[in-house]
């Protein structure tokens, strides 16, 4: 059994998936069934076992390794998938969308979470990556009646097979370099090479390639086209899924093969990082500011946190390291929270996420209104929240390596960022509301966000154990 500790985690939630799928197979027409439930006992079964795991540095097939690293990358998978569940049933109750499908295709895509995160071969690494993305890809288009939707899942997909074939071109190259696609015999081959002499072609184009497969994922400019389109127009709530897991798996697997085997290439890669760090952060922002719809303007948003988490991998450092998994969880704590109230406040006819719906929330939902201001606040990083803390420890990072200018461009975006954020702020208590309705919120939805306030107070005013543990945990895949 020792052989395959390693995947227990994953194992957990796939059967969670099959599961919701059998119980949409046998459940009857008009026939209310928790299925939801079942997720959510395979998504916490699923964090013990990362923490009973813990220090274990299991290994299973060769090929997947539960070291610290994927373990923390778990829980914040399973703290994602949890905060999901728990505002899903009556949204997608109201969309219409199947239930046994989106809790199915939702489980099976955290699998793919897992695998990318603990994956030790760039070929594992595609495969999990493909199953995260198939699955997302149907979650994006799901409403059958959307033709915004549909629309978003076509662009999704397209251009997320483009972003694959590069990926595995990538592998192709490393593979020629070094005669495997394991990540540990790609390293040795790189720094076999004789100190002072320019890396090959082939390592170049292995680097350049896998990159742009990497950059696609975590919405960094210029491959980011997707982004905006396909957070419109999936259900919200799918939005707040993808925005956060698809970011944390993608980030642990950039992290994964840069920080460790191209290591070697770091005078190479940097600079061209650098570049696309500060792009994204820029465009992420400025595009931003224009927006009026709520999801755009939140897409825009994640843009830019992707250029912030680009300076943990650029730094590079022991600060940096650490500093990217703390900001990949209070991220993803603060930004599905905000986009969980967003999916909230829809209706069946309409999803009411244009800024003016917002106006006058305050006096309609003052508990959401407040809670949002939270949210909001911690995305523009804004003490004493969890936003804050992650800035200071990536900025901090960029300086220690001598990145002045990122951290200055990223300080500079962070302060117009908060422009954007303030403007829902103000419509929310500050505008006289239209008569909208505003549907009744579940208490299940209720303590999701209350554990996600929670999350971002505790992270933003309590940070270090949880620093502690990320810089333990990233240790362990060098």
């Amino acid at each position: 059994m020792s052989n395959y500790a390693a995947l227990i985690p994953i194992a957990i939630v796939a059967l969670s998936a099959i599961a919701a799928m059998l119980a949409e197979a046998f459940r009857q027409r008009d026939e209310r069934m928790p299925i939801y439930g079942l997720g959510l006992i395979g998504l916490g079964g699923a964090a013990i076992a990362s923490g009973v795991l813990w220090n274990s540095d299991a290994k299973s097939l060769e090929v997947i390794r539960s070291d610290n690293f994927a373990l923390f990358i778990n829980i914040v998978l399973c703290i994602v998938g949890i905060l999901t569940m728990l505002m899903s049933n009556d949204v997608i109750e109201r969309e219409q969308i199947p239930s046994g499908e989106y809790y199915a295709l939702t489980l099976f895509a955290i699998c793919g979470m897992m695998m990318m995160a603990a994956a030790t071969d760039l070929l594992v690494i595609f495969v999990a990556l493909e199953v995260l993305s198939l699955a997302v890809y149907v979650l994006t288009g799901i409403r059958r009646q959307s033709a915004a939707g549909a629309e978003a899942a076509f662009k999704y997909f397209l251009l997320g097979g483009f972003s694959s074939a590069f990926f595995l071109y990538g592998v192709a190259f490393a593979y020629a370099l070094s005669g495997s696609t394991r990540i540990e015999a790609i390293g040795t081959a790189l720094s076999a090479q004789p100190a002072g002499t320019p890396p090959s072609t082939i390592a170049l184009l292995a680097v350049g390639l896998m990159a742009v497969g990497f950059a696609f994922k975590v919405s960094a400019v210029p491959f980011h086209m997707w982004t905006p389109d396909a957070y419109e127009g999936a259900p919200t709530i799918v939005t707040a899924f993808m925005s956060t897991g698809v970011k944390a798996a993608a980030f642990a697997a950039f992290a994964r093969v840069f920080l460790s085997p191209l290591e070697p290439l770091q005078a190479h890669w940097i600079p061209v990082l650098s570049v696309i760090a500060a792009v994204t952060m820029i465009v992420g922002t400025v595009v931003g500011v224009v927006q009026t719809n709520v999801k755009r303007m939140l897409a825009y948003s994640s843009i830019a946190h992707a250029g912030y988490l680009l300076l943990g991998i650029i730094s590079a450092n022991r600060d940096g390291k650490a500093s990217l998994l703390f900001y990949l969880l209070a991220y993803a704590v603060t930004n599905i929270g905000a986009l969980g109230i967003v999916a909230l406040l829809g209706t069946a006819q309409e999803q009411h996420d244009e800024l003016r719906d917002f106006a006058g929330l305050w006096r309609s939902r003052p508990a959401l209104a407040g809670l949002m201001t939270i949210f909001l606040l911690s995305l523009g990083g804004i003490p004493p929240t969890a936003g804050f803390i992650g800035k200071w420890y990536i900025f901090s990072a960029a300086v220690q390596e001598g990145h002045y200018w990122l951290a200055i461009i990223g300080v500079l975006t962070s302060v117009i960022s908060v422009f954007f954020y303030l403007r829902i702020v103000v419509m929310m208590y500050m505008t006289e509301g239209s008569e909208i309705p505003r549907p009744r919120v579940p208490a299940a939805a209720m303590a999701a966000l209350a554990l996600a306030v929670a999350a971002v107070f505790y992270l933003g005013i309590l940070p270090t154990r949880v620093i502690d543990l990320a810089l333990n945990s990233i240790s362990t895949i060098f």
